[in-house]
C-alpha cells in the first residue's frame, strides 16, 4: 500500500524540481522530505529519483508515477469536497412528503428551483395518500392538519415526535358545479343546500381533508349522498365537467379549474383546512430543507395571497 502523504511530498519534489523547493513549499526540513522520498521508494520497490550534479531529477519511472497520481488526488479532492457537501446539507438525499393537491399546484415550481440551485442532492419525492406505514419519516413534510385544529392559522398544531411543525394557510372549500346548474351564476351557496344534489366524493385517501368536510355536513345538517367516487380533485371535476354531478373541494384545488365548471363559495358553514410544514430534527440545518420552506412560502403567496401569510 502507497502512502499517499509521502506520495503528495514525492509529487512536490517532481513539481519545484528539487528537494529543497519541496521542503521550503510544504514547510518541512529537506532532511525530512529525503526520509519521505526515501520511505516511498522502498514501499514502491522503485527508484523513483536519481541524482542530476548536485540535486536530483525524477527517473521515468517516478515521473509516470507522479504523472498517474495526478488523477488519484484530483479524485479525493472531490471527495473532500463531497464530504463537505453531504456535512453542510448541500448534496445527498432530501426527503419530501406532500399531499395530492399541494403536489400538483406547488411541488413542480418547487422540485424545479431546488434542480436547478442544488443539482448534487437527490430528492426522494413521496406521496402522504400512498406512503406505507413503516417508511423511513420524511425530512420535510407537507401535510393537513386534524379537522380538530382547523380554524385560526395561529391555532395549536398536532405534534409529531422528532419534527417542528409551522402552519402555512387556512383555506376554505369551494362547490364545483358544471356551467347548466342552478348555482352556477350563483357567487355563494350555503352548504344546506347542496344536501340534495348528486355528490362526486374525491378523497380515496379518507383522510382529515374528508373528515373535515363531513364534520361541516353534519353541522349543516346532513350527510351528503355520494353517487360516484373518484380518487382526486382533477378526476371529480372532470366528472362534475360531463354533468355527472358536483363535488365540493379546498381552495387548492381550483387553482386551475377544468372547461366547463365553476367554482363557488360556500357559507352557512363554510367547510376549512388546515395546511402545514413540519421538518424532522435531522434536517434542521439543512441549506436544501430552508429552500424548500422558503419555496413553499412563495407558492402560499401566489396560490392564495399575500394576506395568507
Amino acid at each position: 500500500m502507497i502512502d499517499a502523504h509521502r506520495l503528495r511530498i514525492f509529487r512536490a519534489v517532481v513539481a519545484e524540481g528539487s528537494i529543497g523547493g519541496a521542503a521550503a513549499a510544504l514547510g518541512y526540513t529537506p532532511s525530512a522530505v529525503s526520509q519521505h522520498i526515501a520511505g516511498l521508494q522502498r514501499e514502491t520497490g522503485l527508484a523513483l529519483v536519481e541524482r542530476s550534479g548536485r540535486g536530483i531529477v525524477p527517473t521515468d519511472a517516478g515521473t509516470t508515477l507522479a504523472a498517474e497520481s495526478a488523477t488519484v488526488f484530483d479524485g479525493l479532492s472531490r471527495l473532500d469536497g463531497l464530504v463537505a457537501d453531504l456535512r453542510h446539507g448541500r448534496a445527498g438525499t432530501l426527503r419530501v412528503a406532500y399531499f395530492a393537491s399541494a403536489g400538483a399546484a406547488w411541488m413542480p415550481e418547487i422540485i424545479a428551483a431546488l434542480g436547478r440551485e442544488f443539482p448534487d442532492v437527490r430528492l426522494d419525492l413521496r406521496l402522504i395518500e400512498l406512503a406505507e406505514s413503516d417508511a423511513t419519516p420524511p425530512d420535510v413534510e407537507i401535510y393537513v392538519e386534524s379537522p380538530e385544529t382547523m380554524g385560526d392559522r395561529h391555532g395549536s398544531l398536532t405534534p409529531r415526535p422528532g419534527f417542528d411543525a409551522v402552519p402555512l394557510v387556512t383555506e376554505e372549500y369551494v362547490v364545483v358545479v358544471d356551467e347548466a346548474s342552478p348555482f352556477a351564476a350563483r357567487s355563494e351557496v350555503t352548504l344546506r343546500e347542496l344536501a340534495d344534489g348528486a355528490w362526486i366524493d374525491n378523497d380515496v385517501a379518507r383522510g382529515p381533508c374528508r373528515e373535515g368536510l363531513l364534520r361541516a355536513c353534519t353541522a349543516a345538517g346532513f350527510t351528503p349522498d355520494f353517487r360516484v367516487e373518484t380518487h382526486d380533485y382533477g378526476t371529480a371535476m372532470r366528472f362534475v365537467a360531463a354533468g355527472v354531478g358536483l363535488t365540493v373541494v379546498p381552495a387548492l384545488a381550483v387553482v386551475e379549474l377544468p372547461a366547463g365548471v365553476r367554482a363557488i363559495a360556500i357559507a352557512e358553514p363554510t367547510p376549512r383546512r388546515a395546511i402545514a410544514v413540519r421538518r424532522h430534527h435531522r434536517a434542521a440545518h439543512n441549506p436544501v430543507a430552508d429552500r424548500v420552506v422558503e419555496l413553499l412560502y412563495q407558492q402560499v403567496r401566489r396560490t392564495h395571497g399575500a394576506a395568507a401569510l
